[in-house]
């Protein structure tokens, strides 16, 4: 028998096997065998998304015993000290990464981070600034987010402005959803959790407070899961735990501009075919970074990543 991942536990998978009828068969699974992929560490080797072949066990429960290859994935570093990695989600068309430019704030690194991740994956990224009612009426706060937003979208990405409270992008975003298995992340604290709610009307989801001391979201969801979009049979949310850095996984440093459009794309203009942007004579990007043509806290961000395999620098800065 064979199904689609919809939910992760840790030790347990709930499948949803493949089935005529529109609900299908669910069933809880472990794995049997030992799985790894490609070589790299991971710590959950089945990931929400993925393919599976499953035989049944006793009691209603079943056994993984097969996942089929991957049209994509995305994964980030698992902690700080750890040289394994988490696999976030499998098989996704789209990423949404979800922020908060206030309460709490979260740092162009920590976007950077995973818009690259995104792009080395080959999968579409959308950002959706949150709890844009903060911003309304404070001038400052409405430059910083039209700062933001025009810097995004001008590298190519699009920027969705969303509000649970006034309901404003809810239903743009809706639109983006439709049709595509979309990867909702971010930091915890910053409404992705609201959102989904507002999104699939009856979910009711679990939520919490900021901390007030920290600015800091605590985290909710506990593990990813899969939920289907009310009135689409092709229109599934992946909800996952929220992430306080962005650990990026076996970059190499030669390739970190390719993950980063407009440095890439620069970059063709570099003196040396292999510039490293960071000190070669001649250098476009850092031409275009004196000329404004390239933003410093991007530049900054590819920094970030090229130093990576210091195991220290990536949680900095969120």
């Amino acid at each position: 028998m064979e199904g689609t991942v919809i939910k992760n536990t840790g030790s347990w998978y709930t499948v949803k096997l493949d089935d005529s009828a529109d609900s299908g068969i669910i069933m809880p699974c472990k794995i049997k065998g030992n799985f790894r992929l490609k070589g790299i560490r991971t710590t959950n080797p089945v990931a929400v998304g993925d393919r599976v072949t499953v035989i049944p066990g006793q009691e209603g429960n079943g056994f993984i015993t097969q996942i089929s290859p991957r049209k994509n994935y995305i994964i980030r570093r698992s902690s700080n000290l750890s040289k394994e990695a988490h696999i976030i989600a499998a098989n996704v068309d789209q990423a949404i990464l979800v922020a908060t430019l206030f309460h709490p704030t979260v740092s162009t690194t920590f976007i950077d981070r995973f818009l690259a991740t995104a792009e080395a994956y080959g999968i579409k990224a959308i950002i959706v600034i949150n709890k844009t009612d903060l911003c309304r009426g404070d001038e400052e706060r409405e430059e910083y987010l039209d700062a933001i937003t025009y810097l995004y979208r001008s590298i190519g990405y699009p920027v969705i402005h969303t509000s649970a409270t006034t309901g404003e992008g809810i239903d743009e975003l809706r639109k983006k959803l439709t049709g595509k298995i979309s990867l909702f992340s971010g930091n915890s604290g910053v409404g992705k959790t609201t959102i989904i709610n507002e999104l699939i009307p009856g979910l009711d989801l679990r939520t919490a407070e900021i901390s007030e001391i920290h600015d800091t979201g605590m985290h909710t969801t506990t593990f990813s899961e899969m939920f289907r979009l009310p009135g689409d049979k092709e229109s599934y949310i992946i909800d996952t735990p929220g992430v306080k850095g962005f650990g990026t996984v076996d970059f190499d440093p030669r390739e970190v501009s390719h993950f980063f459009p407009e440095i890439f794309e620069i970059g063709h203009n570099c003196r040396f075919a292999d510039c490293t942007h960071i000190h070669e004579p001649g250098c476009a990007v850092r031409k275009a970074i004196e000329d404004h043509k390239i933003a410093l806290s991007r530049y900054n961000s590819y920094l970030s990543i090229t130093s990576d395999d210091t195991g220290s620098k990536y949680r900095e800065a969120y």
